[in-house]
């Protein structure tokens, strides 16, 4: 019998509904603890570590640089690190903060200062130490984080995370484009990997697996403008919600 792959789950700065996300896996959750270890898991269990791990799961963003060593400790005990959420695969969310520099005042007001409340920009877990895999979205796709821990349980030593865009998904289910509906969709231009569930809800996307390889931002910011009917200012800030560290402009 394969021994039990050790797992430990850690959060930094994000609302860690991606480990609730897991916790919703239900029946297949036994499956999982049919080869996996969890060692430490903050949402489920008290118990911690300070051993070996096989593979370690960060959530959530790299956002106070007193937060470096401990991750660094993660990295050092863990043969595996996987970034899952957008938070800590592209600071997610969080990320909105580098594009205002008044938001401590505007989030926490008098209360600004107060030493705990101390950050940076909010950065990937990448930007601090090495990271093997990743797994994106807002929350995490259950049946992709099964697939990629079953991969990696197996030793598959290259996780499939797909570039092509959401389109290609909402097609495959039969999905009213949006801006057929009268809406807008960053679709075109968002990774797909998530079985594109907003849109078939009547949701747009909002691409929080973040972009495609290569995408054709410019083209995209048209088309919400032509199609989708929104503002010049809000069709050119829309992708900024899950992926502000990959716009440069102010």
């Amino acid at each position: 019998m394969m021994a039990k792959v050790r797992c430990a789950w850690f959060d930094f700065a994000c609302c860690e509904g991606c480990q609730v996300e897991l916790t919703n896996l239900g029946e297949q959750l036994v499956d999982v603890l049919g080869y996996v270890d969890p060692v430490e898991f903050r949402e489920v269990m008290k118990e911690t570590t300070n051993g070996p791990i096989d593979i370690a799961f960060v959530e959530g963003s790299f956002t106070r640089e007193a937060d470096r060593r401990r991750l660094e400790r993660i990295r050092a005990r863990a043969k595996i690190v996987v970034a899952y959420g957008s938070c800590a695969t592209s600071g997610g969310i969080n990320a909105l903060k580098n594009h205002m520099a008044d938001y401590a005042d505007a989030v926490y007001g008098d209360d600004k200062d107060r030493p705990h409340l101390a950050s940076q920009k909010a950065l990937p877990i990448s930007a601090a130490i090495k990271v093997d895999y990743e797994i994106r979205g807002c929350p995490i796709d259950r049946d992709e984080f099964l697939r990629v821990v079953t991969q990696l349980v197996h030793g598959t030593e290259k996780v499939y995370i797909p570039s092509y865009p959401v389109c290609v998904e909402c097609k495959r289910r039969g999905t009213v484009c949006r801006f057929d509906e009268g809406g807008y969709c960053l679709g075109p231009i968002a990774r797909a990997g998530c079985g594109a569930p907003c849109p078939a809800d009547g949701i747009p996307c909002e691409a929080c697996r973040g972009m495609v390889d290569d995408p054709n931002e410019a083209a995209m910011e048209k088309v919400l403008i032509n199609n989708g009917k929104l503002p010049e200012r809000r069709a050119h800030n829309l992708s900024r919600m899950f992926t502000a560290n990959f716009r440069g402009d102010a």
